[in-house]
């Protein structure tokens, strides 16, 4: 299999989301915290109730802590506060990123000023907001996680109806996802399927994923970002903390190092001269041979160190002659021996 890469090419998101439970201070101390992770961006979700949901829509399985609705009315910002918290983002080295929920939502973010959109595996199936999304002309992260082929397709032809700025990201929407709903073969059949960069939204609770999708091919990382996983919310009990995204991050570097710096085996033994000599073997006399004694197998051993006669040549010294007396465990020379 062929893998390559260059070092520092793969983004790697920490997805805040609405960890931050709506307190302002909090959403700007996370990305901070995940700049000093070595994140390359931070992620948010922008939710405008009132434009994404009805009031008795049902809450999440993996949620009940209040209704939707109520929940994104009180863990939302203000267009003034989202502009703080993408100069906050700014500030830290880390590019500001957030999933619209709503045409009225990418209309804040146009606003906002955002780079590019990561559209939630919810609204693959809404073309509407995906159309106007295309039509803003920048970036597009494209979650896969709730969608069949038919709903991919067709928000996929929605986005490339206006530019290939395109990345796909197979996510699998479980909280925690268990490995073997990973899906690893989607984010490939994904790449071949539609000729775009591909990723994962890794919603398992170890790196573990994330680095197999690097040596893959993997473009795009994202991850849930958290303070602690016991904090209220939605996203914080499936979200990594600190200790642990750095741990991805610095996974992630040290595989696109290894994998952008392929090897010459040859030049590698080269190289490993010194160290062949310490640890290779060399043939040498398993007992004293006079001068005139053809060789036989029983006269030469294998022993270190490795800088004699090498011991697949060990035939070619069988059944020589010695030209002289050679004193036991003595490392042989070709010029020990005639024909």
């Amino acid at each position: 299999m062929s893998i390559s890469c260059q070092p520092g090419t793969i983004t790697i998101i920490a997805e805040v989301g609405s960890v931050h439970d709506g307190s302002f201070g909090n959403a700007q101390k996370l990305i901070e915290v995940a700049a000093k992770c070595g994140a390359d961006a931070v992620k948010f979700q922008t939710h405008i109730a009132e434009a994404e949901t009805l009031r008795e829509a049902p809450m999440p399985p993996y949620f009940k802590g209040e209704p939707r609705y109520e929940y994104f009315r009180r863990t939302g910002f203000s267009l003034d506060q989202w502009k703080t918290l993408k100069a906050c983002c700014e500030a830290n080295h880390v590019e500001f990123v957030s999933s619209p929920f709503s045409i009225a939502a990418v209309e804040l973010l146009e606003e906002v000023g955002v780079k590019r959109y990561k559209v939630g595996s919810g609204e693959v199936t809404n073309l509407p907001m995906l159309d106007v999304i295309g039509q803003t002309g920048k970036p597009v992260l494209l979650s896969s996680g709730m969608s069949s082929w038919a709903e991919l397709d067709a928000a996929v032809n929605t986005l490339l109806q206006h530019h290939r700025q395109v990345t796909l990201l197979q996510c699998t929407s479980e909280y925690p996802c268990p490995y073997e709903d990973v899906g690893l073969n989607v984010m490939l059949e994904m790449k071949a399927r539609y000729s775009l960069p591909v990723g994962l939204s890794d919603h398992t609770l170890t790196p573990y994923a994330s680095f197999a999708a690097v040596v893959l091919g993997a473009t795009v990382i994202e991850k849930h970002f958290t303070f602690s996983r016991l904090m209220y919310g939605s996203d914080a009990p499936h979200s990594l903390e600190p200790h642990e995204f750095r741990v991805l991050t610095e996974g992630i570097r040290a595989i696109e190092t290894i994998i952008s710096n392929p090897v010459d085996k040859d030049t590698v033994a080269s190289r490993m001269a010194e160290m062949k000599a310490v640890f290779e073997k060399s043939l040498v006399s398993a007992c004293h041979i006079p001068a005139g004694t053809r060789i036989t197998r029983e006269m030469i051993a294998v022993k270190k160190p490795g800088t004699g006669i090498p011991p697949r040549r060990l035939q070619d010294i069988v059944g020589r002659v010695a030209l002289w007396d050679i004193p036991a465990n003595t490392i042989l020379r070709e010029e020990d021996f005639g024909a």
